[in-house]
This record gives C-alpha cells, structure tokens and sequence, in this order.
C-alpha cells in the first residue's frame, strides 16, 4: 500500500484557472508595473471593504510600508504584542523606531486592552514616545479592536492582518466587520505567501482609507518616484520652455524602494481572490472536524478557544498542548508526527526573547501571557485542499503520540 501523502501544516492550494490566468498574463504586454497590478488591487480593496489596497512584494514589505506612511521615526515607539512573527517588530526598526512589547492572553496569544495599557504605562514610566499600536490577528482571530482603538484613543492603529484574510468580526454598530476594512485600524497588512489564505508566492497589500497614506505608499514601493507634473519641485528641470512635461523626468522626494509586485504574480492573486469564499468555506469545515476530533484529548490537548464576536478563517489551526502532564517533549513529538507524514510548527516564538531585542532593550522584560502560549502552542495540519480523512489521520497520530508512550 502507497504511504500517506505527507501533510505539512499549510500550503496552497494552485488550480487549472490560477494557471490559465498566469499563462494569460505572461503572454500580455506587461510583465510588471502594469493593469493588472490596478486591478488586483481594486479587486482586494472591495473585497474587504477599504477605500485603498496597495499591493507590493511580501507582508513583511507591506509592514515597512505601513510604518513609513505613519511616519515612524527615531525617538518614537510601535506597541507591537510579543506573541508574533518577527516582521511585525522589525517593521518599526526599519523605519529608526522602536518596540515597545507588550503581553498577550495566554490562552488566544492576542493582545488585548488590559495587556495594551499595561505596555503603554511600562512606555510613560520610561519616557517612551509612542506614536502607534500594532494589534496582530493571530492565526486569523481577531484582537479586541474596538476596545484597543478605546485604550488607544488618537494613536493610528497599524493591524497585522497577515493571518486574517476572509476573517469577520463583530463591530461596535453591530454589523459584522471585515479584517481590513478600516473601521478601527488606520491601516491593515496582509500575505500572500503559501501558507495563507490566498496566495500568489510572495506577495503583500495594505488597505487604508487614508487616501494620503495610500499615495505616500505607492510613491514608496517604486524608490520613491514621483512622476506627475503637478507635483515637481524643481520646475526648470521638469519642464521645456513652453510648460510642456518633459516625458522622461522624474523625483524623488522621499526614500522609497522596490517593493513592486508584479502583474504575474497580480493576476495569481485576482484568480485566488475570486476563491476566498470556497477557501474559507473549507478551513471553517475542517476547524470544526478538529475541535470534533480533539474534545476527547482534553485537557491534555485543546483547541486555542474561540474569540467572542469573531468569525475567523484560520490561517492556522492551533492546539495547546499540556507538555509538562505528557511523557514527551514538543521537540520529540514533533518528530514522531513527521515520521507519519505530518508536518507542524510552532507559532511563535516570543519576539521579545530574540537575542537581538534582548541586546537592544536588555533581558528582563516579564510577558508572561506570551510565554506561556509558546510553551504549549502547536499548529496542527490546515489548508483548503485537505480531506476530511486527513483530519482524522492527524487526531489519530496526535493520540497515539500523547496517550500511549
């Protein structure tokens, strides 16, 4: 009998009309810089409700982005929840700024109103100025937004949605929000690498109502040029003795760099787009077989608990797992599911206890929320293209690992 096919914990999910649209599109007259960058991003902002998407090369991109549009800076500080990919943090180091971490709930690894405005004490009693507030939407549940924007008052909000596409959530009016759509946040982020929602390969977009961080950002992905005549600055240059615009001519006001994502990879992410619906469809299905599955390994192994008024699309599907009441480590355990042709990961690593910040801010920051998640946090197997017998392959596996060293 043919071995199991292995399963890691996510990949994509590429079918025949996501290839005739890249073929299409490598057969038109734009490879980048073209419509079909436009076109993905109008298809994006109305998809989740926002005045502007702008499309660029990663999420990690889409962040540095983001922070150069609020104009973070030397001097100022970004709350960013320690329980995150390091991109989130890095996003203010790029831009000269700094992090203050702050703690999540130890049992969803979100930040919350009382973790934010315990950082943003510890951030007055050192003097910091903080100029922002990075909630990060953890394996597609929401934070608190509306009770974060309360603590947050007049600080933009920066959301790290990479995991959150697809997800809705429950605003203060009562209608169902969508992640991104700008009713709390100032603006959002999102991925579009395989392992998400959607993806394109490497990919990001940011979603503003801002109509001026939006053109800030545009400016920024492509070396900060500027090329309507309306806006040079040195006249002489830009222009031929009669007021014509020289055709050539360009600026730059600002840094910017080459975050452009190309019409290939647009075209990709329009025929995905079109999918979301589907591909959230099957992620909730296949939650709900886990959270099935998993009810008889508990307390030993549970499912990170729903998010009140929050309908996620799972980017990850996250098990807390009592370590220190089972015969194995996470290490070896991980290592025992691989043998059987599982793949899982851990979600993350506390950003905070990275050597590098560590060397920065000096080690004796407590975040014992995050800690805490970290310890028992392990992502289990999730993507569109699985079956309902997967899921039971990997409870199973799971069981046999836990319950009979």
């Amino acid at each position: 009998m043919a071995a199991a096919p292995f399963l890691p914990y996510g990949r994509q999910l590429i079918e025949d009309d996501d290839l005739a649209a890249v073929a299409e599109a490598l057969r038109a007259d734009y490879l980048t810089t073209g419509p079909t960058v436009d076109a993905f991003e109008r298809a994006f902002a109305e998809r989740v409700g926002a005045a502007h998407a702008v499309a660029c090369n990663s999420g990690t991109a889409a962040l540095h982005l983001a922070a150069m549009a609020l104009d973070l800076k030397a001097g100022d500080w970004l709350v960013v929840p320690s329980l995150t990919f390091l991109a989130t943090a890095n996003a203010a180091r790029y831009v000269g700024a700094d992090v203050q971490f702050a703690d999540v709930d130890p049992d969803t690894g979100l930040l919350t109103d009382v973790t934010l405005v315990a950082a943003l004490d510890r951030a007055r009693r050192a003097g910091r100025n903080v100029k922002a507030v990075s909630p990060v939407h953890l394996a597609g549940r929401t934070a608190p937004l509306a009770a974060i924007a309360e603590v947050a008052r007049d600080l933009p909000i920066l959301e790290d949605a990479c995991h959150a596409l697809g997800t809705t959530y429950d605003g203060a009016s009562g209608r169902p929000a969508r992640v991104g759509d700008g009713r709390y946040g100032t603006l959002a982020t999102f991925s579009f690498h395989p392992v998400k929602t959607i993806a394109v390969g490497e990919g990001g977009m940011i979603t503003t109502n801002d109509d001026d961080l939006a053109a800030r950002m545009r400016i920024a992905r492509n070396h900060g040029m500027v090329r309507e005549p309306q806006h040079m600055r040195d006249r002489a240059a830009a222009f031929d003795a009669d007021g014509t615009p020289r055709s050539w001519y360009y600026e730059m006001h600002e840094f910017g760099f080459n975050y452009r994502l190309a019409d290939v990879l647009c075209a990709l992410g329009i025929s995905q787009l079109r999918k979301l619906d589907r591909f959230t469809a099957r992620r909730r299905e296949l939650t709900r077989l886990y959270d099935e599955a998993l009810a008889p390994l508990a307390p030993l192994v549970r499912p990170v608990p729903p998010v009140p008024d929050c309908d996620p699309a799972l980017h990850l599907y996250a098990v807390l797992i009592a370590f220190d009441e089972i015969p194995i480590p996470r290490q070896q355990l991980m290592a025992r599911l691989r043998e059987r042709g599982i793949g899982t990961q851990v979600h993350y690593i506390p950003v905070h206890r990275q050597p590098y910040y560590r060397d920065l801010y000096g080690d004796d920051l407590s975040l014992p929320g995050a800690d805490a998640y970290y310890s028992r946090e392990l992502s289990l197997p999730l993507f569109p293209a699985m079956s309902d017998g997967d899921v039971a392959r990997v409870v199973d596996a799971l069981t046999d690992v836990v319950k009979r060293q």
